[in-house]
């Protein structure tokens, strides 16, 4: 017999703790009573600003106009982003949105393009995707669903925007479907001395919180999950040794491109997001083998423009923890593990796990089976997005550091060998079912990343060169002609707020 849930609290604001109060506040159809607890004096690591497509999703199923948050958050749109110094110094790819050319019959275009570039006849990949053509030349539209057989149909796009003012703007939100807001600090977490469960909170001026599930969207603290349930944590820092970041806004750029860009250093690598009213830039890097000084020093002196803030240091381990759910505690965002944002997935690991608990929802009893399915279900999540991210810095061709030398020459999990050596025999990407990152992005960002497979598939070359050649130029042109009557992406936001 159900014991049905009632009370949800949510422990942390920032991002994740207001984008999972708007979600369930919608999804649940105000059933529960949900109450969350945030301090002011706590600050928020804020540095998500760039997204994946996905995040239409969460703002489709939260009712969110995208005009209107577009509006509250400086938002621009987001093609994809652009690599700079990765497979070797001075070089430069895109990893776009969306799709790589056209599949012809059952092979997808790039297994074509490798038969042209193994006879000297392909241009550079991005030639066959509208999204990199766009974001090369600061283009944008949406996609345009009347025209089917267009590539103006299949155009994916994301967005940067202010992670403080999307909280702000989701708090209203929240509050307007009636999640119940505390501010203060919590003094103590009481736990049931029998079932391990947590029972209430104790603010410092000694409120109690009761609930039945608890969320934990506190950061890197992992309050709950980790300080009070004591779950242990997975550390992934031999395969990702970064370990620190400097964050520091400046000066909005007078051209907005709409993609992110990743420009790697000798020991780490810098970000720049563009959003209309400020641009976000940060320096990841691991202090194993670069000090704070150095890295905060080359931060500054690549900034375009100047910086308008101090820069701000923030620590992390790369990993996750052993569990996300315990008991009746689940957590949501960092307090769940840490990914460095080189593929901008902060945020959508906060809307998954939202939606996984959605989909599990538990009663009272809080049945081991469910909680043990949800942890499965997200670590293999983790997983996934984990080896996508060292695939960027195993495959390549720099060896000007020690850190790249060791990066390199490192092993790395068998589930990501094991897509490599698949890629480098046939150009073939092995994917599980629900992976995140399609295979035009595997595929963008390995021979991205300069490893070109030996081979092409065989089935290729039941069409003639001649044929291949003329499919890729057709391609070529039709993107190029679509591109070519765009506006550009500074216009159309333009255009945006002129209505």
């Amino acid at each position: 017999m159900l014991e049905p849930i009632q009370t949800i609290v949510i422990v942390g604001g920032g991002s994740s703790g207001w984008m999972s109060a708007a979600l369930l506040a919608k999804l649940t159809g105000q059933r529960y009573r949900i109450e969350l607890v945030e301090s002011e004096q706590i600050g928020t690591v804020g540095v998500g600003e760039a997204t994946i497509p996905a995040i239409k999703l969460y703002n489709h199923l939260c009712g969110i106009d995208e005009q209107e948050f577009i509006r509250a958050t400086g938002a621009t749109f987001k093609l994809g982003i652009e690599f700079v110094n990765w497979g070797q110094k001075g070089d430069s790819y895109f990893h776009a949105f969306g799709a790589l050319g056209r599949q012809w019959e059952w092979l997808s275009f790039y297994q074509y393009w490798l038969k042209l570039k193994q006879q000297g006849q392909a241009l550079p990949f991005e030639h066959y995707c509208i999204a990199s053509q766009m974001a090369q030349q600061h283009k944008f539209m949406p996609a345009d669903p009347t025209k089917p057989k267009s590539p103006v149909s299949e155009i994916a796009y994301a967005y940067h925007f202010d992670a403080s003012l999307y909280a702000v703007y989701l708090r209203k939100l929240s509050e307007q479907r009636g999640v119940i807001r505390h501010q203060g600090l919590i003094k103590h977490v009481e736990r049931d001395a029998v079932s391990g469960h947590i029972r209430h909170l104790l603010l410092e001026d000694g409120r109690q919180v009761a609930g039945d599930l608890f969320i934990d969207c506190s950061g890197l603290r992992a309050l709950l999950i980790g300080q009070t349930m004591g779950v242990g944590y997975d550390d992934w820092s031999h395969w990702l040794p970064n370990d620190s970041a400097w964050a520091v806004p400046s000066a909005a750029l007078s051209e907005l491109p709409p993609y992110t860009r990743a420009t790697a250093h000798e020991f780490g690598w810098q970000w720049r997001i563009p959003l209309q009213h400020r641009t976000g830039n940060g320096l990841v890097f691991s202090s194993a083998y670069a000090s704070d000084d150095l890295a905060q020093q080359r931060l500054l002196q690549k900034l375009e423009p100047q910086h308008s803030a101090e820069p701000r240091l923030i620590r992390f381990t790369t990993g996750k923890r052993k569990q996300m759910w315990v008991g009746n505690c689940v957590a949501i965002g960092l307090s769940s593990g840490f990914l460095e944002p080189l593929e901008s997935t902060s945020l959508h690991l906060v809307q998954t796990a939202i939606t996984r608990l959605v989909n599990l929802f538990p009663d009272r009893s809080f049945a081991q089976a469910n909680t043990d399915h949800y942890n499965l279900l997200a670590a293999e999540e983790m997983e996934q997005i984990r080896d996508f991210i060292i695939a960027h810095y195993k495959v390549t061709e720099r060896d000007d550091s020690e850190y790249w030398r060791y990066l390199k020459q490192m092993t790395v999990p068998d589930s990501l060998q094991q897509k490599l050596d698949i890629f480098q025999a046939y150009g073939r990407v092995h994917r599980v079912a629900d992976e995140l990152f399609r295979e035009d992005s595997w595929v963008q960002v390995l021979l991205g990343q300069r490893l070109m497979p030996e081979r092409y598939d065989p089935m290729v070359d039941n069409k003639t060169l001649a044929q291949i050649g003329d499919f890729a130029a057709s391609t070529a042109g039709v993107i190029t002609a679509c591109v070519e009557k765009m506006p550009t992406h500074t216009n159309f936001l333009a255009g945006l707020a002129a209505h």
